[in-house]
């Protein structure tokens, strides 16, 4: 099978390699930075596997940055573009989701079209009525960051928003580059694909504000939070996963997925979802109090990223709580070394972490990490299990 992937994040790049174990892949994307690195067999994102891939297996993909040399001879294209939240229209930006689409029909009148980017419910079916075609189909992914191409060799789930013999290929030619074997299969309507995708983090974005409750209950009240957390999740219907306190949920996906999950429920009665969006908002105010009241003059930021083996911090929690303690003038500083700036947010970056330690009255991290062991009376994190 001829593949485009138009996009080199993490879902795309992740997808990429998957099917170019037994495809010939071409993956595209504006930023010329990355197709380079592409083009040498380095990874533009930080995930292990990835980079094991390039180094050890033999793979049929190149990179470019002109779909017009591309689309023409594909049999399918996967879209993994972004798609922001937009704040004033209450909205995902689906514009280069809809850019792409057009550039594909434009090109190739009859590959078919794979959206995995996420996108509003109703979107597929609006896209169809609108363009007058079939074509485009949606099959959610379900990655984690850092952990992008584990997750595709070994899925919990595969899901694809339409039930046809196309869908069943297409499931195929993911279930042949995974190495899990009997991955669960699901085949729906595409409406009810994109419903999966948001309800599914949604949960876990409730999952985390409730443990963060629980542990704001606990610190309010001087209790043991980790006693408390232990005994809760004894309960097999619980379990002991996706329990630890954070500074709250954040990353590119469960924000924006949750705001447009509780904008998809429009005039549909909710309070849940609305309540897990605020939840966020309020553990961040609870985090930043809590710092405040210890008067810090300099309070140093480890580490911008969301969890261990990742090198994004897009709507990471620490950057909301970074706000909070800029509003109150407390100086701020950052040690990220993945930055290569000089300021982040109108905040010094400290590019020796020794100073940095030195430096800071108070340092903040979201994760407790070992280099920060002799300064651990320094340190306030919510961190009690040491995982993300």
């Amino acid at each position: 099978m001829n593949i485009v992937v138009v996009g080199i994040g993490y879902v795309g790049l992740s997808n990429a390699v998957l099917l170019a174990q037994h495809n010939s892949v071409i993956a595209i994307d504006i930023d010329a930075e990355k197709v380079a690195l592409l083009k040498q067999m380095r990874s533009p994102i930080q995930d292990a596997d990835i980079e094991y891939f390039f180094k050890y297996r033999e793979l049929q993909l190149s990179a470019t940055t002109n779909s017009a040399e591309a689309f023409p001879s594909a049999d399918w294209v996967l879209i993994a573009t972004p798609t922001n939240y937009d704040q004033k229209t209450n909205h995902f930006n689906t514009s280069s989701v809809d850019e792409v689409i057009e550039q594909v029909i434009q090109y190739n009148n009859q590959c078919n079209i794979v959206i995995r980017s996420t996108i509003p419910v109703g979107y597929v079916a609006k896209k169809r009525a609108e363009l007058g075609t079939e074509r485009i189909l949606f099959a959610p992914e379900f990655l984690r960051e850092g952990k992008a191409l584990h997750d595709n060799l070994y899925p919990s789930r595969i899901i694809v928003g339409e039930r046809s013999e196309r869908a069943e290929i297409f499931a195929q030619l993911l279930q042949a580059g995974a190495l899990k074997p009997d991955v669960p299969v699901q085949y729906t309507e595409p409406t009810e694909a994109e419903a999966i995708k948001l309800f599914a983090n949604t949960y876990l974005a409730m999952r985390v504000a409730f443990f963060n409750e629980l542990d704001t209950y606990a610190a309010h009240h001087d209790l043991d939070t980790r006693q408390i957390i232990d005994g809760v999740c004894l309960d097999p219907r619980i379990g002991d996963h996706y329990n630890n306190p954070s500074f709250g949920y954040g990353g590119y996906c469960l924000p924006k997925d949750t705001r447009q999950l509780l904008a998809n429920y429009d005039n549909v009665p909710q309070v849940i979802i609305g309540a897990i969006v605020d939840a966020n908002r309020t553990r961040k105010d609870f985090i930043a109090d809590a710092i405040i009241a210890k008067q810090p003059k300099t309070v140093g930021v480890y580490r911008l990223v969301m969890k261990a083996g990742s090198d994004n911090f897009r709507s990471s929690a620490i950057q909301g709580i970074m706000k909070r303690l800029q509003t109150k003038g407390i100086e701020i500083i950052v040690y990220e070394p993945t930055l290569s700036e000089e300021t982040f947010f109108n905040c010094r970056v400290e590019k020796k972490l020794q100073e940095f330690k030195e430096k800071s009255d108070i340092i903040i991290s979201n994760r407790m990490a070992a280099e920060l062991s002799d300064v651990a009376q320094k340190v306030y994190t919510r961190d009690i299990y040491n995982s993300d």
